[in-house]
């Protein structure tokens, strides 16, 4: 039997992290800056996205249009997902996952945090407040409980905890660069295709190799 396959949203699914591209449309990128520089230090995630996110005041049907037509999500994964039908884990939330989710004719299962939209900031509404015994603050690896064996697609700082569980990682970028520290075995993926041919037994393309006929 295949082990399920679970995928960050943000970085991970999308060419671009969203979260970020939201912020630097319509929230205030000094904060952003400021918080992003004390994460992991000072701060944690949770209390970045929620200091990130309080500087949005746009209405919401506008941040949903404006992300429907900007936010692009990575090559292979439409084919991946209907293939091996992922489920998402984000720290983002499901107002801007849902709606490119649909432009894209995917239903897939998504856990990830809610918004409460007020005019003078968003807040955040996350899906757990209670601290991973593991890493010792809300992640992951609690959407994961009672799933049993997974292999784990991520990129970035909220993958670091769950990718540890996983038996089979891809990982790129931020992520890629911290399981090579701690010498955690994974795969580099450039996009999805390169996920799907490993899955299915095909040797994973290194990223920045070109495909096709050698010039």
């Amino acid at each position: 039997m295949r082990e399920p396959l679970v995928v960050d949203w943000d970085g991970t699914v999308t060419e671009v992290d969203g979260l970020h591209l939201v912020l630097s449309e319509f929230g205030d990128l000094d904060v952003f800056e400021q918080a992003e520089e004390r994460l992991g230090r000072s701060l944690t995630l949770h209390e970045v996205i929620g200091f990130e996110f309080e500087t949005v005041r746009a209405p919401l049907a506008d941040v949903v249009a404006w992300v429907r037509a900007n936010v692009r999500v990575r090559a292979g994964f439409a084919a991946t997902a209907r293939r091996h039908r992922p489920l998402v884990v984000s720290s983002g939330f499901h107002e801007l996952i849902d709606p490119v989710l649909e432009r894209e004719s995917l239903e897939l299962e998504v856990r990830a945090n809610r918004l409460d939209v007020r005019p003078d900031g968003w807040r955040a509404v996350f899906r757990n407040a209670e601290a991973c015994p593991v890493c010792g603050e809300p992640c992951k690896r609690s959407d994961i409980a009672g799933i049993g064996a997974f292999v784990y697609v991520g990129d970035g700082f909220s993958d670091r905890c769950i990718a540890q569980a996983a038996t089979r990682v891809f990982a790129r970028d931020g992520l890629a660069e911290y399981l090579d520290e701690r010498r955690v075995h994974h795969e580099r993926y450039d996009d999805f295709y390169d996920v799907m041919r490993a899955l299915d037994g095909a040797p994973v393309v290194p990223p920045g190799r070109r495909r096709g006929r050698k010039t």
